[in-house]
């Protein structure tokens, strides 16, 4: 259901302490998760696994081929592999062994990149994904999940280990707007909506949420109902959500931060092609990298505030209308 709160979007912690936080509780329930890092334990906060677990902890170093690999070894075991880093790391370094030794036998491996996106901020564009969910979809088999907030993150890295074959979940550096109340539930491929409206639906994953219900509460001031669609799973989507919101509202826009050539926008315009085609924006990075700096001031630069969903949703309203 809708909703119906007013949401107050007070920062809690970043989606990649929740995993961090997450996997500590799996292995106290379960002593069949194990995780592997890459020399980045203290920024992925797998740290905080390695010091209670230290005999199913590895680290591999910076090897985040031979991370993949072995967390498929031990998949292939019978046990529950997390292997972290960053998101342009995990993705990038270990894309062969992701298609060969996990996508391919459909080992149970759960991938988790943190650093996700340009709000990485200062370490700059070699350590910024932009192509991560791109890469991660294009994998048969795989499940790709984008959690919004802690309470999300904490819900769906349980439900990621409970699912059985290869997911990858992208996490990211800066605090996140908490937007879910604890004990909201989560289910892997059903999206959430989180405001009704009538004239145009936002369809958002990630940081991108939050700044969609910002663009909302601007945007219900001026009398336009807007349906905000939290898109946790990416893959698999939640086609009736999507073909809902398209017949229901005739206008949807899409924000990500991600590259909007092949993002999430290209999978949301998929289905509406094949289900309620309707008119659509999208919010997204446009074919470009960016720099080193502030991840405010990235987000601002680069087009990914509410300001930005606005102008979007203004833009597919003036078509609509």
């Amino acid at each position: 259901m809708p909703t119906k709160t007013k949401f107050e979007l007070k920062f809690g912690m970043a989606t990649r302490e929740a995993f961090g936080k997450a996997l500590v509780e799996l292995g106290r329930e379960n002593p069949d998760v194990v995780v592997c890092d890459a020399d980045l334990t203290k920024s992925t906060y797998t740290s905080l696994f390695g010091k209670e677990f230290a005999d199913r902890f590895f680290e591999c170093g910076i090897a985040e081929a031979n991370m993949v690999s072995i967390g498929a070894g031990l998949a292939s075991s019978g046990k529950i592999p997390f292997v972290s880093s960053f998101s342009c790391f995990v993705m990038n370094k270990g894309f062969e062994q992701l298609r060969v030794n996990v996508a391919y036998p459909g080992t149970n491996v759960k991938i988790v990149g943190t650093h996700s996106g340009i709000s990485i901020g200062e370490d700059g564009p070699s350590q910024m994904s932009i192509e991560d969910i791109s890469l991660a979809c294009s994998l048969p088999g795989f499940t790709v999940i984008c959690p919004a907030d802690e309470v999300a993150t904490f819900a769906l890295v349980r439900a990621a280990a409970e699912l059985h074959g290869p997911v990858f979940v992208r996490a990211g550096r800066m605090k996140a707007p908490i937007l879910y109340q604890p004990g909201q539930s989560f289910a892997i491929g059903k999206a959430i909506e989180l405001t009704e409206g009538a004239d145009v639906t936002i369809i958002a994953t990630g940081l991108m949420v939050s700044e969609s219900i910002r663009a909302q509460e601007v945007l219900d001031g001026e009398g336009v109902g807007v349906r905000v669609i939290d898109m946790h799973t990416i893959k698999p989507l939640d086609r009736d959500a999507i073909a809902r919101a398209a017949k229901e509202t005739g206008a949807i826009v899409v924000a990500e931060e991600h590259l909007v050539d092949g993002g999430l926008g290209v999978r949301v315009a998929q289905v509406v092609a094949e289900t309620n085609p309707c008119l659509m924006e999208f919010v997204g990075i446009a074919n470009t990298y960016a720099e080193s700096g502030a991840p405010e001031q990235l987000l601002d630069k680069y087009g990914l505030v509410a300001r930005d969903v606005i102008a979007a949703v203004r833009r597919v309203l003036a078509r609509k209308n």
